[in-house]
């Protein structure tokens, strides 16, 4: 990972990104992971999740076979919270978790490469102001998804959700963070960029991930240090305070993961309160248990 303050310049598109994705399987599988989060203490069955999901057996347990090469009863084991959450209070990390609840082991770990780098707090104080951003939406495995970018790389990551206001809040929520930057829509650019971001093994030192964090000095403190959680992993906020030599800071420590900007690639869902608990998240707790989800599969094998 790199570390320096690039001057802000035009977004201009990138070469060399992956082509836009299929349609998700994302709405029938949140579904399936809120009815699950409520009912894991008596195991459902793949009968009774596709009944409270209102979709036959065959088809959730092909949605969650396309959406994360899992079962439906692998997910449920991915997702039982009170177990997961004993074992990590007692420090088991994230994968080895999984395979306790039943996953299978790991044929192998991806190989994660995201090269960032920090603007200016100048940048930052001044909301923005000199910075070209494009932005656009596109569909991802996990709902609908803004992204926004410099031509140093991929600046902001967010979700829209009809319950919360749907496109036009998650547009105010992330570039309202940088008012004064000028801005360019580009669906087609945002399609592209965010396929690359949901292909992780395809991150490779010869093609990393490129990202740009722009935030208060403290704010890029704690989202490198989110960078550093293995894929497959968890940490807690007072852990992090105090390996930035802070041990006090654990508040101040969440206020910036919960204003980090880059959903997913800055890995915030994999931050869990001291106890192991999945504690909040900025776009809902369904979609950070669908992630470490997620992940379980990645990290897994088939």
């Amino acid at each position: 990972m790199t570390h320096h303050s690039p001057s802000p310049g035009p977004a201009e598109p990138l070469d060399g990104l992956a082509e836009v994705p299929p349609p998700s399987d994302y709405p029938l599988v949140r579904t399936a992971i809120e009815f699950i989060s409520a009912e894991y203490r008596s195991q459902p069955s793949l009968d009774a999740v596709a009944e409270a999901c209102g979709v036959t057996p065959q088809r959730l347990e092909a949605a969650c076979r396309r959406w994360a090469g899992l079962s439906p009863k692998a997910f449920l084991q991915a997702v039982t919270i009170d177990h997961a959450r004993r074992l990590l209070g007692d420090g088991l990390p994230l994968l080895d978790t999984a395979i306790e609840v039943g996953l299978s082991g790991p044929s192998r770990l991806h190989d994660l490469f995201v090269k960032h780098e920090a603007m200016s707090p100048g940048l930052h104080k001044a909301r923005g102001e000199g910075l070209s951003l494009s932005y656009g939406f596109a569909d991802t495995p996990f709902g609908r998804a803004l992204a926004v970018w410099t031509v140093q790389g991929l600046a902001g990551l967010a979700f829209s959700d009809e319950e919360r206001g749907g496109d036009a809040h998650a547009l105010a929520d992330l570039l309202g963070r940088w008012p004064r930057a000028s801005s360019v829509r580009s669906d087609e650019g945002a399609a592209r960029r965010l396929a690359r971001v949901f292909r992780p093994d395809e991150w490779g030192a010869g093609a990393p991930l490129r990202i740009v964090l722009i935030g208060t000095d403290f704010e890029v403190r704690v989202w490198e240090r989110l960078l550093a959680i293995p894929f497959g992993a968890a940490h807690t906020y007072s852990g992090i305070a105090a390996e930035m030599g802070a041990p006090k800071a654990s508040r101040a420590v969440g206020a910036a993961v919960g204003r980090n900007p880059i959903s997913f690639v800055v890995p915030c869902h994999r931050v869990v309160g001291k106890s192991g608990a999945l504690t909040g998240y900025h776009w809902g707790l369904t979609r950070k248990r669908a992630m470490l989800g997620w992940e379980f599969a990645m990290t897994s094998a088939g």
